[in-house]
């Protein structure tokens, strides 16, 4: 069944803060092999103008995704989450997460589509920090398969 169009434009309630850590920032870095000082090393995060060790590009995946998950949990939209699939990911930073930044994300819906059978849902996560500047908006696009045939 398609997605109801009225939902494009609906934005979802801010997210509570998550506080970046250094050690979260380094687990990431370890995790997905990027090994840029930045991550791991004040000083050389410092050296490169920054107050504080910096987050791998993607690091803000982890928290936008969550945020993300108030759309498809919400009842009315009629997302089969047992049938989605992650199709897209794009981000748009203004500046580098930080160590000590105070995140949260707000949800829109900005498109809902039908194609072949499978319903797609892109959402924006706009990232702010604690002083409600703007860090970096992630476009995520979901995909519900269309259901098998027996």
């Amino acid at each position: 069944m398609a997605l109801d169009q009225s939902f494009v434009g609906r934005t979802y309630p801010p997210t509570p803060a998550y506080e970046v850590g250094r050690e979260k920032i380094r687990e990431f870095a370890e995790a997905v092999g990027d090994t840029h000082p930045a991550y791991v090393d004040a000083e050389a995060a410092r050296a490169l103008g920054h107050a504080d060790v910096i987050a791998p590009p993607t690091f803000v995946f982890s928290i936008t995704y969550r945020a993300a998950g108030e759309v498809v949990r919400d009842p009315q939209l009629g997302l089969d989450y047992s049938r989605v699939v992650h199709g897209d990911q794009k981000f748009s930073y203004v500046r580098p997460v930080r160590a000590g930044d105070r995140l949260t994300v707000t949800s829109t819906i900005e498109a809902v589509k039908s194609l072949a059978g499978n319903d797609i849902v892109d959402i924006r996560g706009d990232v702010h920090d604690e002083t409600g500047e703007l860090v970096v908006t992630a476009l995520t696009k979901l995909v519900a398969r269309a259901a098998e045939e027996a």
